[in-house]
């Protein structure tokens, strides 16, 4: 999954100057890490999706105030969490994170291990706030058309 991560990130890096990136992981708990920590680390463990969510939520709002940058936020997963903890992630998303950003990408990639039903509660959000964008990536040939359908939205 952090494949599709990466080919957005160097795309996104040429085409335009000043971009500051910020890099979170998770599983139970999110953290912020430096670039090479986050495409080197691997996460295990149970996922709650919303300890992301809540540290993506803050660091937009005591860095990225929406009136001054453009803000572009990814989230790439299997799919997997905690079902508790759902409605407190499209909580999160509905009132702290999408109101702020320019495109809240989800990207779903396909795994063995993950139940893959997260995807479904994103979705459920395209239809009222049009800068959300969820793709699922079933394997390395989808990654292309899912950057495409990523950054063709926004504004």
């Amino acid at each position: 999954m952090r494949i599709e991560a990466f080919w957005i990130d160097t795309w996104i890096k040429k085409h335009y100057s000043g971009v500051d990136a910020v890099y979170i992981i998770h599983d139970a708990a999110a953290k912020e890490v430096d670039e090479h920590t986050f495409y080197h680390s691997r996460e295990s463990g149970g996922t709650r999706i919303s300890t992301a969510y809540e540290l993506a939520a803050k660091i937009i709002d005591s860095r990225y105030p929406p009136s001054d940058w453009n803000v572009y936020a990814f989230h790439f997963s299997d799919g997997d969490n905690l079902g508790d903890d759902n409605p407190k992630c499209l909580e999160i998303l509905k009132s702290q994170i999408v109101p702020k950003v320019n495109l809240f990408g989800y990207g779903q990639v396909e795994s063995p291990y993950g139940s893959g039903e997260f995807y479904e509660h994103v979705h459920e959000l395209i239809a009222a706030h049009p800068n959300v964008v969820a793709t699922r990536v079933p394997d390395r040939e989808a990654i292309l058309g899912s950057i495409k359908e990523f950054l063709k939205t926004g504004k």
